[in-house]
């Protein structure tokens, strides 16, 4: 098969879709690899690294897109992109298609084959593919909301661990997933005191057992939110609802009851955000004020510690990405329910359920392309 990376273009994105190692393993099976010039220097690497790889170099994106039967990507292809994209061509990204209609009628106008990273799923119902960002983006949250509750930052002034003779900050984490679970642990390991809400009563048990002793679980229910963000200093956003939009949690007439300085980080934000005042923001221009609230929008937090996230990244997606190379999408998603699952967009039909309702737009079942 003929695999093109393009550069990523979006804002302050500087992971790349593939490390030179996962482009040798392609390589290696006997695929084409085209990448774009300078696509991994964000990262770290070099165009030399991916030719010692085996890989070709393409000087612009349009050249990339041009010869790729598969486009391996980190984020959803943006409006310049769109025209890029060829009818039956695979896509295999992040789309969130669910958080933003016009990229969804754009990839069933582009007649494209759209296998989504945050869809995989395993028979025990865990996201492999999402796993690795969220990991990425749950640590970082933490690491974000200490650094604007600082003062210079519009924050409260307050340091997350406290001192000797001095509280520590108190945290609020709305949903024990991964992400949830990655910016406990985080918030808890510089001293603060942690609540994690969560629906699952099993998840909250398994959390209060391992967790350290200041990190607290609570069901999570409207009574208890508008009580509990009364006192709470930062508070993360991390509800994921695979495919769909995120509900939201934290409406706007609830800022009115938090404290001057309080941060709000939204990891959901790239499928709707489940604080009902968060936008999109970039990291070039990362937070917002409303109400005296500052909040921390943005979309692809993992893209400012590139390094990190790209090696996550492939360590999870070659195996997907070598299935799909060897086999053709076709008969890979027909061997793999895991990928089959990913599989939101078809040659103009959304056949991912939860896209289609976030819309209202017409659904069609799967068994039209993979029986």
């Amino acid at each position: 098969m003929i695999i093109g990376v393009p550069k990523e273009i979006k804002n302050n994105e500087n992971r790349v879709a593939l490390t030179p190692a996962g482009a040798k393993e392609l390589v290696k099976r006997g695929h084409e690899l085209y990448v774009q010039s300078t696509a991994g220097e964000g990262s770290g690497f070099s165009d030399a690294d991916y030719e010692g790889a085996g890989a070709n170099i393409l000087p612009t994106i349009e050249a990339t897109y041009e010869i790729a039967e598969m486009i391996m990507k980190v984020k959803e292809p943006i409006e310049s992109e769109y025209k890029l994209i060829k009818k039956d061509q695979l896509l295999f990204t992040y789309f969130h298609f669910a958080s933003y209609k016009p990229l969804t009628e754009a990839m069933i106008e582009r007649g494209a084959v759209c296998l989504a990273y945050e869809t995989v799923e395993t028979p025990k119902r865990t996201l492999p593919l999402l796993i690795p960002m969220s990991e990425v983006a749950g640590r970082m949250a933490t690491q974000e909301g200490a650094k604007y509750l600082e003062k210079p930052m519009g924050g409260r002034g307050i340091l997350l661990g406290g001192v000797a003779g001095v509280k520590p900050a108190k945290v609020l984490v709305l949903g024990g997933g991964v992400v949830g679970t990655e910016a406990a642990k985080m918030a808890a390991g510089l001293g603060a005191e942690v609540t994690v809400m969560d629906l699952n009563l099993d998840r909250l048990r398994y959390l209060d057992d391992v967790m350290p002793q200041n990190v607290h679980t609570m069901m999570s229910n409207e009574y208890n939110i508008r009580e509990i963000i009364k006192e709470a200093d930062l508070i993360i956003g991390a509800v994921l609802i695979p495919g769909a939009k995120a509900p939201k949690l934290i409406t706007r007439d609830m800022l009115k009851d938090m404290k001057a300085g309080t941060v709000l980080v939204d990891v959901a934000v790239d499928q709707g955000g489940c604080i009902e005042t968060c936008t999109p923001t970039t990291h070039e221009n990362p937070t917002f004020v409303i109400d005296e609230v500052i909040h921390y929008c943005v979309a692809n937090m993992p893209g400012a510690v590139p390094y990190t996230s790209t090696l996550a990244l492939t360590n999870a997606t070659l195996p997907y990405a070598i299935e799909l190379a060897n086999k053709g999408w076709e008969q890979a998603c027909k061997d793999s329910n895991e990928l089959k699952l990913g599989l939101n967009v078809i040659k103009g039909d959304i056949v991912y359920k939860a896209v289609a309702d976030a819309f209202d737009m017409p659904y069609t079942d799967i068994a039209k392309y993979i029986n």
